[in-house]
């Protein structure tokens, strides 16, 4: 294994000592994120309003994205269903079988099993949806939260709103590039690194694309042991939002969940949430394994391919459990 530039002093620790992270400034003032939130927004600009950026994939996006299949292999992006507690599961999935085929007649016999999850954590690959994200008190496009979101669900930015996305996908891997296993949690990838990250893979970020970012976080843990990443985690500081806005991304996603941790901007855990999702209109994937499309991209010598996401169609879902897929 090739050292890492940053080694926790307990890496199989799940309590991480934040005074060694790596820094994940600069820091940010309210004041300096609002006026960022305000400069990088969308609001007023797509009917329907709910859909987003997602507007933004045509047709004819689709049509080029399908001609950059080549060998036809295909690198499911999902976690397994997680059932196992742990420091970055604190509400494990459900399954369970329901039936176990011991009805004595008629033939066939029939199995069946139940699955549930509250998927919006760091133990389930899954989609947020527009309406889950809410900043002063607003959703995307200045719907009001009260209003839209209840005890029924989202009126307004659910996830049935999305439907499927078929685009080209653009995988940042930035341990690749760096040389190093893994970025170690709470180091900020910046605008400068992103440009970086294109310049080295030889890729370039256009309207309507899906940017992966892989950090190497679930190398790490398959390496050093979980941790909880609500406290420490390698993500996007949010001045690489601004670069990802005037590209006209449709899609944000990682193998964290897209936010650098500790965040860097004062009393705010999520600002590249609210920042992707709320002023951008940009659905966020959360926890994908890119591990594997690591692999593949690294034999294929490319890092753009196919991507096709289809959430499930959950009539007021903040989002969706997911199982991204790419396409070389």
């Amino acid at each position: 294994m090739t050292s890492s530039p940053h080694e926790s002093p307990h890496p199989g620790s799940p309590h991480l000592d934040c005074s060694a992270l790596p820094d994940n400034g600069p820091a940010l003032t309210r004041q300096e994120f609002d006026a960022l939130f305000d400069s990088v927004g969308t609001w007023g600009r797509w009917t329907p309003a709910d859909r987003g950026a997602w507007n933004r994939v045509t047709p004819e996006h689709v049509r080029r994205a399908t001609a950059l299949v080549r060998t036809g292999t295909t690198v499911p992006m999902a976690l397994p269903w997680n059932t196992v507690p742990g420091p970055d599961n604190g509400k494990p999935a459900l399954h369970y079988m329901s039936d176990l085929g011991d009805v004595e007649a008629p033939e066939p016999s029939c199995h069946k099993d139940f699955i549930a999850v509250d998927y919006h954590g760091k133990g389930v690959s899954h989609l947020d949806a527009l309406s889950h994200i809410a900043y002063r008190g607003q959703l995307y496009d200045g719907r009001t939260a009260r209003e839209a979101v209840d005890a029924a669900g989202a009126h307004f930015g659910a996830v049935s709103s999305l439907g499927p996305l078929v685009t080209k996908g653009v995988l940042l891997d930035l341990p690749a590039v760096l040389g190093t296993d893994w970025l170690e949690p709470g180091r900020a990838v910046h605008a400068e690194d992103v440009l970086a990250a294109e310049k080295a893979l030889g890729v370039t970020i256009a309207e309507g694309d899906a940017v992966l970012l892989r950090s190497g976080h679930f190398r790490r843990r398959a390496e050093l042991g979980a941790w909880n990443p609500d406290n420490a985690s390698a993500g996007l500081h949010v001045d690489a939002m601004p670069l990802l806005a005037e590209r006209g991304i449709a899609l944000l996603g990682g193998d964290g969940d897209s936010d650098v941790r500790p965040s860097p901007v004062e009393g705010l855990h999520s600002p590249v949430h609210a920042l992707a999702i709320t002023a951008m209109g940009v659905p966020l994937l959360d926890n994908l394994d890119l591990e594997p499309l690591s692999t593949a991209c690294a034999e294929a010598s490319r890092h753009e391919f196919l991507m096709v996401v289809a959430p499930l169609n959950i009539p007021g879902g903040t989002g969706s459990p997911v199982n991204p897929i790419a396409v070389l």
